[in-house]
């Protein structure tokens, strides 16, 4: 479907919630997730650095100037197919210590190509 010279498609959105200091194969666990999303061919990830937040275990996290913290809150977005997600959610959770993971419908906008 064209909304404005866009091309609209139903999608989903992944988010993943890990702490910085997380590590999957030796890498941080944030960047191992969007590898392995490029290498599966999904269609988008970025990573967002949280500025304050807990998990599990409640502890929290901050990034206050004079209270620098190397273990702040990130998120991992990838959008693309809920089946292509679902699989991918399954794939990553047997490597990822410790975190969350949220999969929400959205509206996927292209612009351009």
């Amino acid at each position: 479907m064209t909304t404005n010279g866009t091309n609209e498609e139903k999608g989903m959105l992944l988010r993943v919630f890990i702490e910085e200091k997380e590590k999957t194969h030796g890498q941080p666990a944030y960047e191992w997730i969007v590898r392995q999303a490029r290498e599966r061919g999904l269609a988008g990830a970025a990573v967002v650095r949280g500025i304050l937040g807990y998990g599990g275990d409640k502890v929290l996290h901050s990034a206050k100037l004079l209270e620098i913290s190397d273990d702040l809150p990130m998120i991992v977005e990838i959008m693309d197919t809920g089946e292509n997600l679902r699989k991918f959610i399954v794939e990553i959770g047997a490597e990822i210590k410790s975190g969350y993971a949220a999969l929400e419908e959205v509206r996927i906008f292209r612009f351009g190509k």
